[in-house]
């Protein structure tokens, strides 16, 4: 059974004016979001900085695919009286979300992973069947939504919409199973932190498929397009945004936490919602290799009887 392809609908004035909003605000966003990170990317000790680039590149990513969007947007539609018509170009706004997707949701699980206490060759191992998951999870709905019909058969989208669905199950299982074992190594403040920032990227898991699975449901009106549109774009802010700044306040506190405990050094002060967590440490040298004292002036002069 055939369904039409949502993205090629007349838009009334309002509407386009809404996602052209909602692109633009992703944007922004994210664009506020990447400078955030990269700014403080020195607040965090090295052990848990991998979490902080991962944020920077997924955002640098999904920056990169909204200008696309926008520009999609922009020319994918003509102004014909008082409504917005579609080109085939218009088609190509779901793909690039979907090219975007595809590099940023396993880039989320590799931030979140870099805050737990999972270490070692267990470590890699989770990290990498998380990120194949994640992908497969991502090119599974492209397959059923965009590829196979033109996204316009409603069984291509069921079928693959659930082979998705079992990578999604996989995926929180892994990630629920690598907090819940991280918690218990942390102090109280971290392990709430890092519990509310998995309950953001979860949640907000949970909205791309509700979204995906609404041509299966309903005919995909002006209306419902539009609501696609913007929860798509709003559910990217709170999945990357939201829940990058909870990640980096995790990463933070468990700095602080190294440093307290002398298992760690961080040459600043540690601070957290303007509370003071930590003193700046720097490392102490307690061992120079005989190689660099011989190169050291004088040293000739100092070995000789």
């Amino acid at each position: 059974m055939d369904t039409p392809t949502p993205e090629l609908q007349t838009m009334p004035l309002g509407l386009y004016d809404l996602v052209q909003w909602a692109l633009l605000f992703a944007f922004f966003a994210l664009f506020a979001y990447f400078v955030h990170s990269w700014t403080s990317r020195t607040e965090v000790s090295v052990r848990y900085r991998p979490s902080v680039l991962a944020g920077l590149c997924l955002s640098g990513v999904a920056m990169l695919a909204y200008l696309l969007l926008y520009q999609d947007w922009d020319s994918g539609f003509r102004l014909e009286g008082e409504v917005y018509v579609p080109n085939e170009e218009a088609r190509t706004s779901e793909s690039t979300r979907y090219i975007d997707w595809s590099v940023t949701v396993p880039l989320l699980t590799v931030e979140l992973l870099a805050v737990c206490s999972v270490a070692g060759a267990r470590a890699r191992s989770l990290r990498f069947r998380t990120m194949a998951a994640a992908f497969l999870m991502i090119f599974c709905g492209y397959l059923g939504s965009q590829l196979l019909a033109q996204g316009r058969d409603v069984t291509a989208l069921v079928v693959w919409g659930l082979i998705s669905t079992a990578f999604f199950v996989y995926l929180y299982v892994a990630l629920i199973r690598a907090v819940r074992e991280s918690m218990p190594t942390m102090g109280r403040e971290a392990a709430v932190s890092l519990r509310n920032a998995t309950i953001v990227l979860l949640g907000s898991f949970g909205i791309y498929p509700l979204v995906y699975a609404i041509p299966v449901f309903a005919d995909v009106t002006p209306a419902w397009f539009a609501t696609m549109q913007v929860a798509y774009s709003v559910t990217d802010v709170v999945a990357k945004v939201g829940f990058g700044i909870l990640t980096h306040k995790v990463a933070k506190l468990r700095t602080a936490e190294d440093v307290r405990a002398g298992i760690d050094t961080h040459p600043e002060p540690v601070w957290s919602s303007n509370v003071h967590k930590s003193d700046g440490v720097l490392p102490q040298v307690t061992r120079v290799s005989s190689d660099l004292v011989a190169r050291l002036p004088g040293a000739a002069d100092r070995s000789s009887p």
